[in-house]
C-alpha cells in the first residue's frame, strides 16, 4: 500500500494525519443529520459496520483468505474500548458544546503518555510532563466553565472518551499487531446499544439521514482504520497528537455551518491545550530528526 522508500515513521504520520482530518468532520455531519442521540448512534455505527463487512468480504474473495480482523485478546480488548468510546463520545456531543468536546478529547495524548509510562515503561520526557501540566490547566478551565453552564456531564463524558481512546492506543502500541479492522468491527457494540434504545421509541428519528449515512459509511471507516493502524508505526502519544486536527478543525466547521461560537473560557482553555500539544509535537519531531541524523 505504501512505497517501500517510505519509512515506518512517515507511514504512521501519513496514516494518522488522514485519520485526524477525516475525524474532524464527524461532529458537523452528526449535527447536520439532526437526529435523536440513540438514532444517530445506531445509524452511524450500522453504516460503518456494514461497510467493514463488505470490505472484508471483498478482500476475502480477492486474496483467498480473510484479513486479520481481531488479533487475539489484545484485539478483543482494544475493540471493546473503541466500541465503548463511540457510545461515550456521542453522550458528550449531545450534552455539551462541540468546542468543549474536541478540546477535552484532545487531552488523550497526555493520558496515552501516562499509560505508556505506567504499563510500557516508556518514561515521558520532561517536555511531555510540562505539556501535560499545561493541558491539565486547560481542561480544568473548560470543565469549570461547563460546571457553571450546566454541561458538567457532557464535559465528563468527553474526558472519559479521551482516557478510553488513550487506553486503546496504548494496548495497540504494546501488541504491535494489525488493528485496522478492530476499530471498525467495534461498531457492533454501539450499533447494538443504539438499536436497543431506538426500538422501544418506535424507530429511528433523523431529519436528514443522508449526512449520518455518509459519515458512517465513508468518513468514519477511513478515520478509524487510519488511527487504529497508526500505533504500529508511531508511539501512543504521537498517535494521540493527531486528534489535535479534530480539536482545531471541528469547532471551525461548526462555527462556519451553525454559527456556534465557543465561550470565552472554552477558547482560553482550548488555546492552552492547542498550544501545549503543538509545542510538544514540534519538540518531538525535532528530537526524532536529531536522533536520526546522529544515527
Amino acid at each position: 500500500m505504501f512505497p517501500t522508500a517510505l519509512s515506518d515513521h512517515r507511514k504512521g504520520l501519513l496514516l494518522t494525519a488522514i485519520g485526524g482530518l477525516a475525524l474532524s468532520v464527524d461532529i458537523p455531519l452528526m449535527r447536520l443529520a439532526d437526529g435523536e442521540l440513540w438514532s444517530i448512534l445506531a445509524a452511524r455505527s450500522i453504516a460503518t459496520l456494514g461497510v467493514t463487512l463488505l470490505v472484508a468480504t471483498v478482500l476475502r474473495i480477492a486474496n483467498g483468505r480473510w484479513p486479520v480482523l481481531v488479533p487475539g485478546w489484545p484485539g478483543l480488548v482494544t475493540g471493546l474500548l473503541y466500541g465503548l468510546t463511540t457510545v461515550v463520545f456521542l453522550l458528550a456531543v449531545f450534552n455539551t458544546s462541540t468546542a468543549n468536546v474536541v478540546f477535552i478529547v484532545a487531552f488523550n495524548p497526555m493520558f496515552a503518555a501516562l499509560l505508556s509510562w505506567i504499563f510500557l515503561k516508556e518514561r515521558p520526557a520532561l517536555a511531555t510532563l510540562i505539556a501535560m501540566a499545561a493541558m491539565i490547566v486547560g481542561v480544568g478551565l473548560i470543565v469549570q466553565d461547563g460546571l457553571s453552564s450546566g454541561h458538567l456531564f457532557g464535559d465528563s463524558m468527553a474526558l472519559l472518551t479521551a482516557f478510553i481512546i488513550a487506553a486503546a492506543i496504548t494496548i495497540s502500541r504494546a501488541s504491535r499487531r494489525e488493528m485496522g479492522f478492530v476499530s471498525l468491527l467495534s461498531t457492533v457494540l454501539p450499533a447494538a446499544v443504539g438499536l436497543i434504545s431506538v426500538m422501544p421509541a418506535g424507530g429511528f428519528s433523523i431529519e436528514h439521514p443522508a449526512w449520518i449515512l455518509f459519515n458512517g459509511a465513508v468518513m468514519m471507516p477511513l478515520a478509524l482504520w487510519c488511527l487504529a493502524t497508526g500505533p504500529r508505526y508511531l508511539s501512543a502519544p504521537e498517535v494521540g497528537m493527531f486528534y489535535l486536527l479534530e480539536t482545531v478543525l471541528a469547532p471551525i466547521w461548526v462555527w462556519l455551518i451553525f454559527a456556534e461560537t465557543p465561550t470565552t473560557m472554552t477558547l482560553v482553555g482550548g488555546g492552552i491545550l492547542v498550544a501545549a500539544i503543538a509545542a510538544h509535537s514540534v519538540w518531538m519531531v525535532r528530537r526524532k530528526s536529531i536522533v536520526e541524523m546522529a544515527g
